[in-house]
C-alpha cells in the first residue's frame, strides 16, 4: 500500500518574493461551509454570519461570505445548529499578497474596483482571478488573502508571480 503524506496544497511552491511584494501560503485549522436554513445572527459565539461582500471574526476565527446566505469559516471548525454544514479543508488554497503594491499586483488579474472607497478593510468577493473563480478579502491597506479551489494552486501561484513580476519589474533591477 502506498504511503500517504498529508501536504499543503502549495507546499513546494510558495512563498514567492518579488522585490517587496510576497505570496505565501496561509494555514487554518479548519475551513467550514456555513449555509443557514433561516435567518443565522451568530455561527459561534462570537462570531457573526457576514453579511454580503464582507467578514466577520473573532479571537481565532473568520468568517468569509461566499454567496447569498453562505460563508466559509477559517479556524476553529463551527457547527452551528440551524445549518447546513460541511468540512472544506481540504478544498481549498489560501494565499496571502502582501507588500506595498499589492493592489496593483492584483489589478493586473481581477476585474475588482480595488480602490479603498470601493473595496475597504474587512470587504470580500467571489469574483475571477485570472481564469479562475476565487474570494478576495481584503486585510489591510497593504493585503489581501486569495482563495481558489485547491486543484488551482499551482494555477494561482503561476498567474499572480506574472503579475508580480509585471508590476515589480523595475523596481527589482
Amino acid at each position: 500500500m502506498p504511503s500517504l503524506i498529508d501536504r499543503s496544497p502549495a507546499a513546494d511552491i510558495l512563498p514567492v518574493t518579488i522585490g517587496q511584494a510576497t505570496l505565501e501560503e496561509v494555514h487554518v485549522d479548519a475551513i467550514t461551509w456555513v449555509a443557514p436554513y433561516g435567518e443565522l445572527r451568530e455561527i459561534a459565539p462570537g462570531l457573526a454570519m457576514p453579511k454580503p461582500n464582507q467578514t466577520t471574526a473573532n479571537a481565532d476565527t473568520r468568517a468569509i461570505w461566499v454567496g447569498a446566505g453562505q460563508a466559509l469559516v477559517l479556524g476553529n471548525p463551527v457547527w452551528p445548529g440551524d445549518a447546513a454544514v460541511t468540512d472544506q479543508s481540504d478544498g481549498w488554497t489560501i494565499a496571502r499578497l502582501r507588500g506595498d503594491r499589492a493592489r496593483d499586483i492584483l489589478a493586473r488579474v481581477t476585474p475588482l474596483d480595488l480602490r479603498e472607497a470601493a473595496f475597504p478593510t474587512g470587504r470580500t468577493a467571489r469574483t475571477l482571478l485570472g481564469h479562475m473563480t476565487a474570494s478576495v478579502t481584503r486585510i489591510d491597506a497593504a493585503t489581501y488573502d486569495l482563495m481558489v479551489f485547491r486543484s488551482m494552486a499551482q494555477t494561482l501561484v503561476h498567474d499572480m508571480t506574472r503579475a508580480m513580476r509585471g508590476v515589480l519589474a523595475r523596481e527589482t533591477l
